[in-house]
């Protein structure tokens, strides 16, 4: 940018204000959420920006990018980059940063909260209690104790789960052909984690979680046919990327009383609708959450800052 000229910066989704405040001062700022869903108007905006700040929704390629010809960074509130052209990106010089290790915690979280739900059964009964019914037999739920969770992908985010599910007594078995096998991520100091085939994996977890980014190697990698092979009373928590489960399955695999329980955080189609949402009506034991699992308070301002600091730093190091 020309030498004494105040950079640009859009952010087109939610963002921690006091880390905007603090760490993009001095900066031309737009802050909109909403440009998220107003494509013209988030177009009108990136003519002359130097930064784009985003989420998982803002989809930075094509028009987008050629219509943003001054950008020279993009951060991403969150780690996975399968809604930007980190090609297209490169082969432009434009700097992505996702905010690596921010929220690895709150997914984690997710994952071992709703994997308890789940398996205890317990906690939808307030209705029933509160008439006077006090269903006890019928909500004698499980421990998560003694449970094996196989983990697909041994990741970051992975790894964290895996350290709080060892500390609740877990056996805790993963599935990554891109970590070496001797690569001390299998020997953390809580324990060993089992190097699993996934076809060992599917067979033989009583909770099997997802942490896999969507390629072509991934989508639809547990489908019907996986599901199937999962151990009857099994839950699946997918709080990775949409399309990598086969939603139908799932929903036809509850029902069917396969499946003991299932929490999906992220969707094939996001925001989700009311059409593609019926295929869950009335589905028993199942948790649907808007992709919110890498989302709170603390991590939203861990994340916000994070990823103002980096763009702010490309800018003015430059």
């Amino acid at each position: 940018m020309p030498e004494g000229s105040t950079p640009k910066v859009v952010i087109s989704e939610f963002m921690d204000e006091a880390a905007i405040a603090a760490e993009l001062q001095g900066f031309d700022t737009l802050y909109d959420p909403g440009l998220v869903d107003r494509p013209d108007a988030l177009a009108a905006a990136l003519k002359g920006a130097d930064a784009l700040i985003v989420r998982n929704r803002t989809q930075v390629r094509g028009a987008l990018l050629e219509g943003a010809p001054d950008l020279k960074v993009v951060g991403r509130l969150g780690v996975g980059l399968d809604n930007i052209d980190v090609a297209a990106c490169r082969a432009r010089n434009i700097a992505v940063y996702p905010a690596t290790g921010a929220n690895d915690g709150s997914v984690a979280e997710y994952v071992i909260g709703t994997a308890m739900l789940l398996l205890r059964g317990a906690y939808g009964a307030t209705a029933a209690v509160a008439a006077g019914t006090w269903p006890r037999n019928a909500l004698m739920g499980r421990e998560i104790a003694g449970k094996r969770l196989g983990l697909v992908g041994f990741g970051a985010i992975a790894r964290e789960t895996a350290r709080r599910a060892a500390a609740l007594d877990m056996t805790v078995s993963a599935h990554d052909p891109f970590v070496a096998p001797d690569d001390p991520a299998w020997n953390p100091a809580y324990g060993p984690v089992a190097l699993s085939s996934l076809d060992a994996l599917i067979a033989e977890s009583d909770v099997l979680s997802l942490h896999v980014p969507l390629t072509d190697g991934t989508r639809g990698l547990i489908g019907a046919e996986a599901i199937a092979r999962m151990p009857k009373g099994a839950v699946l928590i997918n709080a990775a990327r949409g399309g990598v489960v086969d939603e139908a399955a799932v929903a036809a695999a509850l029902r069917a009383g396969h499946l003991g329980g299932a929490a999906l955080d992220v969707f094939e189609r996001e925001p989700l609708d009311a059409g593609a949402g019926a295929v869950f009506a009335d589905v028993p034991n199942l948790v649907l959450t808007p992709h919110i699992a890498g989302v709170t308070s603390e991590s939203n301002v861990r994340v916000s800052a994070v990823t103002a600091r980096a763009v702010r730093r490309h800018l003015t190091e430059r």
